[in-house]
């Protein structure tokens, strides 16, 4: 079976979106771990699945599936790249896009950038999840030089560490250990965060089921919501990512928007005959 799909990154954070609006696909967690692998397949950080909405009121729908097969509740750099392709459709400047953690509004402003509302953080330890009752502003894990996180999940697990020197932390050696603690029973993203200032923070994400990434928007939320609990940073942050930055704000309603670019590469057409289940 052939299957349209395109390349697309939203600061180095990159996809494949594969097209299962005409007709859904059986992709199997194999078929995506191979679809994902940088010198044997496209190559990418996430395969995603956009597919009809099953939710009144939503214009597409989208499946994230990690590199490693495993499926993400939550990814904010692919909606804003599922956001572009659909308003290159259809000229619209607003979308319903349904997740499978709710369905989140995205917007083309001006300048070309998409905006997405990722909604409300939840900062409860069930929430988050973790596997015992705990104070989510600070957790007791520990690694080399990273210690003492904050945890939140916006859609997905994330724990924020803060560091003097973001650069100077061996996140690539860290990162598959923490990502897989036993604090964590859904596994959890791994940021490192350096306050530059107020508003602006430095920071590195170990991307559960993928790895080092060069931009994770979902983790660009959490850091901010984070740092903003242990009053280190403010409720607007420009957040600097190996890829570029992410404008977060916090908003008094409780929902956090992101915004950033997006660009898309290619677009091509998958034999997923070739891709061994």
């Amino acid at each position: 079976m052939r299957a349209r799909f395109w390349k697309m990154h939203g600061l180095g954070n990159d996809f494949v979106i594969i097209d299962e609006r005409a007709e859904p696909l059986a992709l199997t967690p194999g078929q995506a771990q191979a679809i994902a692998a940088r010198h044997t397949g496209v190559g990418c950080d996430q395969v995603i699945r956009l597919t009809p909405p099953s939710r009144a009121g939503a214009d597409a729908a989208m499946a994230i599936l990690n590199a490693d097969g495993s499926p993400a509740g939550a990814c904010g750099n692919a909606t804003r790249c599922v956001a572009e392709l659909l308003f290159r459709e259809t000229g619209q400047a607003r979308f319903r896009i349904e997740t499978q953690t709710g369905i989140l509004e995205a917007e083309r402003c001006d300048d070309g950038r998409i905006q997405v509302d990722m909604g409300e953080p939840r900062l409860g330890w069930a929430d988050v999840p973790l596997a015992e009752p705990l104070d989510t502003l600070s957790l007791p894990l520990a690694l080399g030089p990273l210690s003492s996180p904050a945890a939140c999940s916006m859609g997905n697990p994330h724990t924020t560490f803060f560091v003097p020197d973001a650069e100077s932390v061996p996140l690539a050696t860290l990162g598959p250990a923490l990502e897989r603690a036993p604090l964590f029973p859904e596994r959890a993203n791994i940021g490192v965060a350096q306050i530059l200032a107020p508003d602006r923070v430095r920071l590195r994400v170990w991307e559960r089921g993928a790895g080092l990434t060069r931009a994770c928007g979902s983790g660009a939320c959490a850091a901010v919501v984070n740092a903003n609990r242990r009053g280190l940073a403010n409720r607007r942050v420009t957040v600097v990512l190996d890829g570029g930055e992410l404008e977060i704000f916090w908003r008094d309603d409780n929902h956090v928007l992101m915004t950033g670019p997006v660009a898309r590469v290619f677009v091509g057409e998958l034999d997923l005959s070739v891709f061994p289940s």
